[in-house]
């Protein structure tokens, strides 16, 4: 698999197809936030976010939606690259995610 210079080190797809995948994912939140978590089952957690069962955080900002996602080997590399996206800033986020910020 070739490198995505437009990708982080540390945000690739995992590399091992059969390890049992992890997925750290980026909700933006009915306000404008985003949301950043990790999950074994991508599609159970981002549905418990919509329907307000996901965390107090989203619950009271709906509706949420998924807006990007990465595959993590395992649990501990979902939640280092989970670490590594919420120290950065909201500039950087954007930037990573591709969203383009507009300030008036």
């Amino acid at each position: 698999m070739g490198s995505d210079p437009n990708i982080p080190q540390g945000f690739m797809l995992g590399s091992d197809p059969m390890a049992k995948a992890c997925w750290v994912y980026v909700l933006e939140c009915g306000d404008g936030s985003y949301y950043t978590g990790w999950t074994n089952d991508l599609a159970k957690r981002v549905a418990a976010h919509q329907s307000g069962k996901g965390g107090k955080y989203t619950r009271s900002r709906l509706p949420v939606r998924l807006i990007k996602k990465w595959r993590a080997k395992d649990r501990s590399e979902a939640m280092g690259k989970e670490a590594r996206f919420k120290s950065l800033s909201r500039k950087e986020k954007s930037s990573l995610l591709g969203i383009k910020e507009f300030r008036g």
